[in-house]
C-alpha cells in the first residue's frame, strides 16, 4: 500500500495530496511525513508485521501515520475516535498494539484503556504539548530504513461489531487492499484530476478507502472532520471545487432537505456515490439538481470485502432498488439453505468471491469460518455475507434481508449484545432487548425494548443520555419502546422475531 505514496511523490511531489480547513499537504510533504513516522516506528523498536494503533480524528497527520505505518512495514489499526475507554482497551489488547498514537483531546479516553498494556512499546500524543507531543518527534532527518513487506502481509485490521458483543478485527492484507482500490477506481471512472471530499471517518472503511483512492490516483483528499455542519461543508467542497462527493443515506437526506430550502449548484462534483443503505430513489432528482451532471453510484459492501456490488449510474431509474452487479474483478452467486444455486428471481444467501475477500477475522477462527465457506478450488475460501438478495435474469441484485442478528446501521455494523450490556448497566433497566428495524435512511434502526425495574418510571431522555455515555453515537438506539415483559419463547429465549412483529417503531 505504501508504494502508492512514493510513486504518486515521484509523479507530482508539488501535488496537493490532502486538504483540510487547517493545512494543505503536498505530495512531498506527506511523504516526509510519512517517513519521519517509519522512522519514529522503528525507533521504538516496531518490527514487520506488529499493529499500530491510530486513535485519531480525520487530519492530515492521520493520513501520513497511516502511510507511515506501512512505509515501516508494520499494520495500521484505525480506531473511531468516538470509541469509549472499555472498547478502546478491548480493541488494544485484542490486537495488540505495539504503538498507539491518540489525539491530545482524546486523553481521558486513552489514558485509562493504557495504564496496564505491558505488550505497549510506548505512544504518541498529537497536538500535545511537551516531550510526548507527537510533532517533537517526528525528525525529517531520522534514518529510515524500508523493510520488505509481502503482498500477503497483514496491511490493516478493520474492526466491526461482533456478535458476541465484542468487536472483530477484520484482517485485511496488502492484496487485499491494492486490488480493491485498483477494482472502485475503475468503476468510478476515476482519475489523477480528481478532488475527493471525505466526511466519514477514517477508522470506517468506507471513509478510509476515499483515502486510499486519491493516493492510488495521485489525486486530492479533501478531508472534513465530520458532517455535523453540512451547509459549511458544502461551502468547503464548492471552494475546493471537489469532483467526487461520497456519503451514506443520512448524508444525502440532510442535502435533500438543504437544497429544498435554499437551492445551490455545485457544478464540480462528477460523482456522487452512496453506501451502508439503499439510497431512496426520489433523493436522485433534488441531487441531480444540486450536483447537475454528476454520476450518482449506488453501492453496496460489507468491511469482510470492501465492495461487493455497484450499479451503473445510467442504470440508476432504469433499476431502481437495485445494487448492481459485482464489482470489476469479481464474482458474486447466490444459494439457497441446502448450497445450491438459485434460480433467477428466487432469494438466496449472497456469496463473495475474488481477490478483495479478508484473510478471516483476528484471532477469531470459528466466526472466520462462519464467513469463509469452502469455495470452488480445493483450499478456496469464499465470503458467505448472511445477507439475502434476490438476482434477476440479468444478474442485477436486490437486498432483501440479514440472516443474522447483527444489525447494519449508518453503514456500521452493530452487535445487538454490545447494546443489550450497555442498556442492562443503566440502573432502572431490568431487561433489554435490541433489534433493527428496516428504514430506509439508516438501513436499519437500532431500536430497544425495556422492561423498567419496580419503581423507575419509564424515561426515554434519560436512557438515551446514558446510553449515549456509553456506546458510540451510531450504536445509540434510534428508539426506546416500554413494555411490562419481553416475548419469550418455549424455552425462555426473548422473541426478536415477536419484537419485530410489533408495530414499526418511530426512528428518531
Amino acid at each position: 500500500m505504501s508504494e502508492a505514496l512514493t510513486a504518486a511523490a515521484q509523479l507530482h511531489p508539488e501535488k496537493e495530496a490532502v486538504v483540510t480547513r487547517d493545512e494543505r499537504l503536498t505530495y512531498a510533504e506527506l511523504l516526509e511525513q510519512a517517513t519521519a513516522f517509519a522512522a519514529l516506528l522503528q525507533t521504538s523498536g516496531v518490527e514487520r508485521g506488529e499493529r499500530v494503533a491510530l486513535f485519531m480524528d480525520n487530519t492530515a497527520r492521520t493520513v501520513a501515520c497511516i502511510y507511515g505505518t506501512w512505509l515501516a512495514g508494520a499494520a495500521v489499526v484505525v480506531i473511531n475516535p468516538q470509541t469509549k475507554t472499555d472498547k478502546l482497551e478491548y480493541v488494544l489488547r485484542d490486537c495488540e498494539a505495539a504503538i498507539l498514537v491518540a489525539d491530545a483531546q482524546l486523553r481521558r479516553t486513552f489514558e485509562p484503556a493504557t495504564a496496564d498494556l505491558p505488550f505497549l512499546k510506548g505512544f504518541a500524543v498529537n497536538g500535545a504539548d511537551g516531550p510526548e507531543a507527537l510533532h517533537e518527534q517526528l525528525d525529517p532527518a531520522a534514518e529510515f530504513q524500508e523493510p520488505f513487506v509481502n503482498p500477503l502481509d497483514l496491511a490493516a485490521l478493520i474492526y466491526t461489531s461482533g456478535s458476541t458483543g465484542n468487536p472483530k478485527g477484520v484482517m485485511m492484507t496488502h492484496r487485499n487492499m491494492v486490488f480493491t482500490c485498483g477494482s472502485l477506481v475503475e468503476y468510478l471512472r476515476l482519475d489523477e484530476s480528481e478532488r475527493i471530499l471525505n466526511v466519514l471517518p477514517l477508522a470506517f472503511d468506507y471513509g478510509l478507502y476515499q483515502a486510499l483512492m486519491s493516493v492510488h490516483l495521485g489525486a486530492t483528499l479533501v478531508l472534513e472532520r465530520n458532517f455535523s455542519f453540512p451547509v459549511n461543508v458544502l461551502e468547503f467542497a464548492e471552494t475546493e471545487q471537489v469532483t467526487v462527493f461520497p456519503g451514506v443515506p443520512t448524508v444525502f437526506a440532510t442535502l435533500v432537505s438543504l437544497q429544498k430550502r435554499s437551492p445551490r449548484v455545485i457544478g464540480s462534483v462528477r460523482r456522487v456515490t452512496n453506501t451502508a443503505a439503499h439510497l431512496p430513489d426520489d433523493f436522485v432528482p433534488t441531487l441531480d439538481s444540486l450536483f447537475p451532471g454528476a454520476l450518482v453510484y449506488k453501492m453496496y459492501g460489507l468491511t469482510e470485502c470492501k465492495r461487493v456490488c455497484y450499479l451503473e449510474p445510467e442504470l440508476v431509474n432504469k433499476k431502481p432498488g437495485s445494487v448492481g452487479k459485482a464489482i470489476p474483478g469479481t464474482e458474486v452467486f447466490l444459494l439457497d439453505d441446502d448450497g445450491e444455486p438459485v434460480p433467477p428471481g428466487g432469494t438466496g444467501t449472497l456469496y463473495v468471491r475474488g481477490p478483495h475477500v479478508m484473510p478471516g477475522y483476528w484471532n477469531l477462527p470459528e466466526q472466520t469460518d462462519h464467513m469463509l465457506r469452502p469455495g470452488w478450488l480445493p483450499g478456496e475460501k469464499i465470503l458467505c455475507t448472511h445477507d439475502l438478495f434476490r438476482m434477476d435474469g440479468n444478474g442485477f441484485l436486490y437486498f432483501e434481508g440479514r440472516t443474522d442478528d447483527i444489525i447494519k446501521s449508518r453503514g456500521e455494523k452493530v452487535s445487538p449484545v454490545e447494546v443489550e450490556n450497555a442498556l442492562h448497566a443503566i440502573p432502572g433497566v431490568r431487561e433489554a432487548a435490541v433489534v433493527g428495524v428496516a428504514d430506509e435512511l439508516l438501513g436499519e434502526a437500532v431500536v430497544a425494548y425495556i422492561v423498567p425495574e419496580d419503581g423507575f418510571e419509564p424515561d426515554e431522555r434519560r436512557l438515551r443520555r446514558e446510553a449515549m455515555a456509553r456506546l458510540e453515537g451510531y450504536m445509540v438506539p434510534a428508539a426506546f419502546r416500554f413494555l411490562e415483559e419481553l416475548p419469550k419463547t418455549a424455552t425462555g429465549k426473548v422473541s426478536k422475531k415477536l419484537l419485530r412483529e410489533q408495530q414499526e417503531p418511530e426512528t428518531a
